[in-house]
């Protein structure tokens, strides 16, 4: 007989964190986990502001403004940011999507005041002229840099011809055009709208004073202003389309194919998550057993991406030139097979693989911040870990089937990039 055994989580802490919430009079959330007995604390902000968000002839914007925002503050040089950070000891980064941009720290709690006090200012930067100009550089080396992945250089065409004139389609670094052309006042004016109060989340977690912590903030960003930012919902129109790139400095052929999924707000998004693991999930999956063991591919993957309002599924492999062509047939002959070769067995393993994936990553406060800021970015509510395990739990093969219905990885917009 074989052994299953389903992973449950009744309670993950001793004591599990508290959820607090607040609003500012200008609009500005602050939400918290906060759990008295942790060894740490982290915050977060998080701004509803990515590519997205932009407009064509400024894309880049928000992620050169992420460089930007570490480069000083009326109250601070970038140098000062930088050794104040490390004064703390602080684990800090930030990051840029296509549908958000962020800044955090983690650090010991009775750090966490200083580490509040210089993630608010530097939300608030210089934007100098020559800090700028510098930058600007970096961010075109950046984009230099991507052209030598051939991941990117695929997945970024891919997702210009699947979204066409939907800005999820736009590119994060932006463009060697877009940024040369950029202007600081074109920035400063994507800024003072995008970086308002009421577009933006601060996440906290660990042991946090939260009332206190509140307190501090609405004293640093009580004076933010609201500007009623919102997001532009238009929906993608996919269509079947295919296309070659051929580059000189490729050896490999690259293929990659993208189709329609749940939202990011969806709740079959769990079930989404899990068909592209059983398809392609890294090391065991159809695609695995199918093309890399027997050694046709090198790279065989398969990903769901929710978005704010719309999905899609990714399809990825890559291998030898001479090959490309049986390769391809593979990814469709196991795209094809997928429904009716679901198994318990796939949804057991991939319950347990998720729960202890979220777990992992729910342990440490930091984890908790980020999970938290991102959740409330998409949802506008909180959920606990035992709630999120809960829906991966409740998946059952009949939601994949239908999610693989309503959903059947069609249409299809299929980029190819071969050597020259």
């Amino acid at each position: 007989m074989r052994f299953r055994r389903r992973i449950t989580i009744v309670t993950l802490l001793a004591m599990p964190p508290t959820f607090k919430h607040a609003t500012l009079a200008n609009g500005l959330t602050v939400i918290g986990e906060v759990e008295p007995h942790a060894h740490s604390a982290a915050c977060g902000f998080f701004v509803k502001a990515g590519a997205r968000d932009e407009e064509a002839p400024v894309m880049g914007v928000s992620h050169f403004l992420e460089h930007m925002m570490f480069k000083g503050t009326a109250r601070r040089s970038a140098e000062d940011v930088n050794r104040e950070f490390d004064e703390l000891g602080a684990s800090h980064n930030a990051f840029t999507t296509t549908e958000m941009t962020a800044f955090y720290a983690g650090v010991l709690p009775e750090f966490l005041p200083r580490a509040v006090d210089i993630l608010a200012d530097i939300l608030r930067p210089a934007l100098r002229q020559e800090d700028f100009d510098t930058e600007k550089g970096v961010i075109l080396e950046e984009i230099a840099m991507c052209k030598d992945n051939p991941f990117w250089v695929l997945y970024e065409k891919s997702m210009e011809a699947y979204y066409g004139r939907h800005p999820l389609g736009f590119r994060v670094l932006g463009t060697e055009e877009t940024i040369t052309a950029l202007a600081r006042d074109q920035m400063r004016e994507y800024f003072e709208h995008r970086y308002s109060a009421d577009n933006t989340v601060v996440a906290l977690a660990g042991r946090v004073d939260f009332d206190a912590v509140v307190a501090q903030i609405d004293a640093l960003c009580g004076g933010w202003r609201r500007t009623g930012a919102v997001r532009a919902p238009g929906q993608p129109a996919p269509r079947e389309h295919s296309f070659t790139v051929k580059d000189e400095k490729v050896t490999r052929a690259y293929l990659l194919a993208v189709s329609p999924g749940p939202a990011a707000q969806d709740e079959r998004r769990y079930a989404a998550m899990m068909l592209a693991k059983v398809l392609g999930d890294p090391g065991n999956s159809r695609l695995h057993w199918a093309l890399i063991e027997p050694g046709l591919a090198e790279e065989a993957q398969a990903v769901y991406d929710g978005h704010d309002g719309c999905g899609d599924f990714y399809v990825y492999a890559s291998g030898d030139p001479e090959r490309a062509g049986d390769i391809w047939a593979g990814v469709e002959r196991e795209i094809d097979r997928l429904v009716g070769s679901l198994t318990e067995d796939d949804l057991e393993r991939l319950r347990n693989k998720s729960a202890t994936g979220v777990t992992l990553a729910g342990e440490r406060p930091a984890g908790r911040m980020q999970r938290l800021g991102r959740q409330w970015v998409y949802h506008g509510e909180h959920r606990t870990l035992e709630e999120e395990l809960a829906r991966i739990n409740a998946v059952t093969l009949d939601d994949l089937r239908a999610v693989a219905a309503a959903f059947p990885f069609r249409p299809r917009t299929v980029g190819r990039l071969l050597p020259a």
